[in-house]
């Protein structure tokens, strides 16, 4: 194996152990903040990274007068609905739980790719969502077939992964003609005008009238540092090595990451149930993945997604 395949294949790994440690930093973070005001200033200094780094790589490209309100559009969906659902769905389920629903998207994806622009739906697809919702099912759910996860919170998360999909579907008009680092910048950027009224009418107050917590500041600068930009620099390096694919298999392992943080950093307990519902889910995902080898040239779109 190449020294270059190498770094590819750990670029993609460190990628997804940041991302999964997302979902413990957003715990650490409500300790100190409430969830908008944890969002705003991730926000904030992941755009202020990635805009410095692609300015002094020159890759910062100008958004079109026509392009823009892709931009907003796209800002809309994610980071502003996504962030509102994922961060207050963490307020009521799990680290585990909610890493888990938010692994169902790139499955949920390949349906609405189908319903708008009429690609192809495999059979693998079908049977990779359907095997990963009786995953989460089991997450989710007791022995009894009751709730054992906050229903509130389960579906804050589910609007987390519809706004995703909403946002891959705008992301396609963009991705063709701007790179990676602007198109972070730019719905980073976007994402703050969103939120700054919501943060000012809810927050504000809140925020001004706390003193100040260290602990859970610093866990807002990793999600900034490690989880907004340092996973987007590595992710995109290993596409351009490996391809989508075999870097995406690397992602497929963030449930069950966020599984053994939680269990040694939160203490969050973990049952015979939920473990075989993550072992599902992360299988679902690997079988929506498999691809029979076709003589015609395959082509891959690269999805850009902030957990």
């Amino acid at each position: 194996m190449k020294n270059r395949e190498i770094l590819a294949l750990g670029s993609a790994l460190g990628a997804a152990f940041f991302w999964s440690f997302s979902f413990i930093w957003f715990k650490v973070a409500y300790q100190g903040y409430n969830p908008i005001t944890v969002v705003i200033f991730r926000l904030a200094i992941a755009a202020l990274l990635i805009t410095i780094v692609a300015a002094f790589l020159k890759r910062l490209q100008k958004p079109s007068k026509e392009d823009f309100k892709l931009f907003v559009l796209m800002a809309f969906f994610e980071p502003f609905i996504y962030f509102l659902g994922e961060s207050y769905g963490l307020k009521y389920v799990s680290s585990t739980v909610a890493a888990v629903i938010v692994a169902t998207i790139p499955l949920i994806s390949p349906v609405f790719a189908w319903y708008f622009f009429r690609e192809r739906l495999r059979w693998m697809n079908v049977a990779g969502l359907a095997f990963s919702f009786l995953g989460v099912g089991l997450v989710v759910l007791n022995g009894s077939f009751q709730f054992n996860a906050s229903p509130l919170g389960v579906g804050l998360e589910f609007i987390a992964v519809f706004a995703a999909i909403a946002y891959s579907i705008v992301l396609r008009k963009l991705v063709f003609k701007y790179n990676t680092m602007s198109i972070i910048a730019y719905q980073n950027i976007i994402g703050i005008v969103f939120f700054l009224p919501v943060w000012l009418i809810v927050d504000f107050n809140d925020f001004i009238s706390r003193p100040f917590h260290p602990e859970a500041f610093r866990a807002i600068v990793f999600l900034a540092v490690f989880a907004s930009t340092l996973a987007f620099v590595f992710f995109t390096n290993s596409i351009r090595q490996i391809g989508v694919n075999r870097s995406n298999t690397f992602i497929n392992l963030i449930p069950v990451f966020v599984a053994i943080l939680s269990y040694f950093i939160l203490k969050e307990s973990l049952g015979t149930q939920q473990i075989a519902g993550i072992i599902i889910v992360v299988a679902g995902l690997f079988l929506a993945q498999i691809r029979r080898k076709r003589k015609e040239v395959k082509q891959e779109m690269l999805e850009i997604h902030d957990i």
